[in-house]
């Protein structure tokens, strides 16, 4: 992936990038103004050395209050989808192309306010992509699964179209493949989710035989 030191996050990145120090550093990023009004920072999750790691868009609200990506309903569709794909949950790096919670708040009856997801901007993508580089660089994946236009915007570029290039592998640096798919809420927003699990499912078992047989780490 190319580097882009100009963005908002380059100056909080730490001297040694391996992945603790990453998360530490990134806990205190003030890169975009999405810091202001979220819990927390959401980094990553995973073993060094995984030979996928996922790519979603951002934290949702639940992953915003536990500091986790992946921990809310599409994460149960994710998990379910990786096991019926042969991919080993504990063994793979999830992550998110923006890192703070990007939301708006509506009121919801006698139940109070609810944060509502909104599509992160452009630039705040980009300043949060020294982070994503940085994670690629340090867990060395073999695959790079990438979840939804957003992500694909952060690691694939603003011209790669998931719904015409899902499921096919294409390469994204350093002898990495990548493989992008819907991300698992749209399956939660569609009409038919039944087909849209399933073209999910498809696309992940694509990114299972892509993989290169493994490698000593």
């Amino acid at each position: 992936m190319a580097s882009h030191s100009n963005t908002g996050a380059a100056r909080f990145l730490p001297v040694k990038r391996d992945l603790t120090e990453l998360r530490h550093a990134a806990a205190g990023c003030r890169g975009c103004d999405l810091y202001r009004n979220a819990t927390q920072t959401v980094f990553g999750k995973g073993p060094p050395g995984a030979r996928f790691l996922l790519v979603g868009e951002q934290p949702g609200d639940q992953e915003d209050l536990r500091g986790e990506p992946f921990v809310g309903p599409a994460g149960r569709v994710l998990d379910r989808a990786l096991a019926e794909a042969g991919i080993d949950r504990e063994a793979v790096y999830v992550t998110n192309a923006v890192k703070h919670f990007k939301f708006e708040q509506l009121k919801s009856g006698q139940r109070g306010k609810r944060r509502i997801h909104r599509k992160p901007s452009v630039g705040e993508i980009m300043a949060c992509r020294p982070w994503l580089e940085a994670e690629i660089d340090a867990v060395d994946p073999d695959v790079v699964v990438v979840l939804g236009a957003t992500a694909a915007r952060a690691v694939l570029g603003p011209g790669f179209q998931v719904t015409r290039r899902r499921g096919e592998p294409v390469e994204c640096g350093e002898g990495r493949l990548a493989v992008a798919t819907i991300h698992p809420s749209a399956i939660l927003r569609a009409d038919d989710r039944e087909a849209a699990y399933a073209g999910f499912l498809a696309d992940l078992e694509a990114a299972a035989r892509a993989a290169p047989p493994a490698r000593a780490r």
